[in-house]
């Protein structure tokens, strides 16, 4: 039922609930990660990388970018990377993660993931990892995505699955349920901020809603990359050339 989680409004306070939800975990968004995923997250968005083939040039966006692992990935491959985020914390923790006394790899930016500050064809790759599923219409996201992504561009979503398997699935949202709000009131004294996730999740299509979108927006090549058997997933997509 919606309106359940604190942090999970349906509708146009939305935005306003999720930026709530950002600034109050931003600094230790990283380390409860690394429990709740036992560390798989970062080899998920190393995946990421490795399937956006970019190379050394190629103008990257990561919309959603949060503390800037991919956009620093992407940075690493020789991309010349923007990072967009809605939530100012967020972007400063990513910006502390910079080297120090070196210029910055990423361009960080502030703005809204549904309304992209870029003009149309802008970039060979365009990337989100877990955005889209909290934004007020992840529809109108992903379509602006296209939107700003060059003919031939790769564009890539990385976020929490639904597995098609209903025994595992339910295993899994067991999990969620259970164990990650208790992550959240350990390291964050906030149990709501991470039983959101579960909540936000049973109000998205997951991978294949993103398929089917990514189709209707014309892409080519969609494919479904599902790991830990779908409870997590990455979309791919490549806009026509």
């Amino acid at each position: 039922m919606a309106g359940i989680n604190e942090f999970f409004t349906p509708g146009d306070q939305r935005a306003a609930s999720v930026n709530a939800l950002f600034a109050a975990i931003a600094t230790r968004y990283d380390r409860i990660n690394d429990v709740q995923s036992l560390g798989l997250h970062r080899r998920w968005k190393r995946r990421v990388v490795e399937l956006a083939h970019v190379k050394p040039g190629n103008l990257a966006l990561d919309v959603c970018c949060g503390t800037g692992d991919i956009a620093r990935a992407l940075a690493g491959r020789g991309a010349r990377v923007t990072g967009l985020d809605f939530s100012q914390e967020m972007l400063s923790v990513a910006k502390s993660r910079e080297a120090v006394g070196q210029p910055s790899s990423v361009n960080y930016q502030h703005g809204d993931a549904m309304k992209l500050p870029f003009p149309n064809a802008s970039f060979d790759v365009v990337t989100v990892g877990y955005g889209l599923r909290n934004l007020a219409d992840w529809e109108v996201g992903l379509s602006e995505m296209v939107r700003v992504a060059k003919p031939g561009a790769r564009l890539l979503v990385l976020d929490f699955g639904k597995p098609d398997n209903s025994l595992w699935r339910a295993a899994y949202f067991s999990y969620l349920r259970v164990c990650v709000p208790l992550f959240g009131l350990l390291f964050c004294r906030n149990a709501a901020a991470y039983a959101y996730i579960l909540e936000s999740l049973k109000h998205f299509p997951a991978q294949r809603g993103v398929e089917t979108k990514m189709h209707a927006l014309g892409l080519t090549a969609v494919r479904i990359h599902n790991l830990l058997g779908g409870a997590m997933s990455i979309n791919v997509g490549l806009k026509p050339g």
